[in-house]
């Protein structure tokens, strides 16, 4: 049983045990510093680099997928070659630090683990500044890539791989995220296979690979003074970061990543432009008459606002009960817009033919359309 003491013993004992503490951090700052490790210096960051070979990290990617996971199998891949080509500090690095980004990051579906653990080895090796660079580039690379690529593809059917578990081509998809739950969700849906499925996890070991291998090409590229960067942000992107950024007119948003993957019904207006067809900005609130009228399956609505104007466009029937938000209070600078109408409800369903009315509200301006479907 814990026997109490008085405050005179505590400090004496608290003396006592930060004595031997000092000299324990004494002695583990010498292994921290290298000064213990005889004939090693400290190592200064950025990481000494040397150039690697894309197609062995590639399938050294893939492998050791199988017995770490993919956040820890691109960092392996890649850390492992350079312990054989530049030796020290990459020698003694536990890589086994990188298990929890496996699956997004402990299973949770975050960011690609294995574009995680290739992300890492470039802030390793380059400043903040050129890692960032580099960084944006593969993870927009990710985002249009159809993985697994041809290449890995191929290695499996030539039996290149040391885990060649399935020797055939895999189905390929572009998820347009860099988020590992869209990547698999998108994938899974696009091959038809479930995510608990071996080839599903065989597709994640040669996505792995092949994430490695870019991410160690993109270095010797700069390395060598080759670099140059090649991803362009979708127009669709650009468009939402016009308003959803630090001093747009809803500065809540602070990403670079594709929008319509999570939010793909977030805004169903697109600008036409700035002006009118004679040059002139907007002056005025102006609900157009949707075209075709009557219309079959689909008809569009045009909308202008002079100013930066929080926008709801609404469809309605005859009994003027709601049928779909179209633009559901959504902000918007001054142009001109159009939103397209398929004819559905907000729940997706199909609506009968008949007499549907459009209903704008922008501030204080509302306006009410008439439109007919047929069938």
């Amino acid at each position: 049983m814990e026997q109490p003491i008085d405050r005179k013993t505590f400090l004496q004992d608290a003396v006592k045990y930060g004595a031997g503490a000092a000299v324990g951090a004494g002695v583990l700052g010498m292994f921290v510093s290298g000064v213990s490790h005889a004939g090693t210096k400290d190592v200064v960051w950025p990481y000494p680099y040397a150039v690697l070979d894309p197609e062995r990290v590639r399938i050294k990617g893939h492998d050791t997928y199988y017995s770490g996971g993919c956040c820890y199998g691109a960092f392996h891949a890649i850390i492992d070659e350079l312990r054989t080509v530049v030796g020290e500090p990459y020698i003694s690095m536990p890589t086994q630090i990188m298990y929890y980004g496996s699956g997004g990051g402990a299973g949770w579906g975050t960011l690609c683990g294995a574009a995680n653990g290739a992300a890492a080895f470039l802030s390793l090796v380059l400043t903040q500044a050129r890692s960032t660079v580099l960084v944006n580039e593969l993870f927009g690379w990710y985002t249009q890539t159809k993985f697994p690529t041809d290449t890995s593809n191929q290695l499996a059917v030539d039996s290149k791989y040391l885990q060649n578990k399935f020797a055939t081509a895999l189905p390929q998809n572009s998820c347009g995220s860099i988020l590992c739950h869209v990547s698999v969700t998108e994938w899974c849906k696009a091959a038809a296979i479930p995510v608990g499925d071996a080839k599903r996890k065989e597709r994640c070991a040669r996505l792995t690979g092949d994430v490695a291998a870019y991410a160690v090409k993109l270095m010797n590229d700069e390395f060598q003074k080759k670099f140059s960067a090649l991803y362009v942000v979708p127009a669709s992107t650009t468009g939402c970061n016009t308003c959803h950024n630090s001093t747009g007119v809803q500065p809540e948003v602070a990403a670079t990543m594709e929008c319509t993957q999570c939010h793909p019904t977030a805004h169903k207006a697109t600008k036409v432009g700035d002006t009118d067809a004679a040059g002139v900005a907007p002056e005025s609130y102006r609900l157009s008459n949707s075209f075709p009228n009557p219309f079959n399956p689909s008809t569009t609505i045009l909308f202008s606002i002079p100013k930066e104007e929080s926008v709801t466009i609404s469809i309605y029937d005859v009994h003027g009960r709601l049928v779909k938000h179209l633009v559901n209070s959504q902000p918007f600078n001054a142009g001109e817009y159009k939103s397209v109408w398929d004819g559905t409800t907000d729940a997706g369903t199909q609506v009968p033919a008949g007499t549907y009315f459009t209903r704008m509200q922008a501030g204080t301006y509302a306006a009410t359309n008439k439109m007919v479907l047929v069938k």
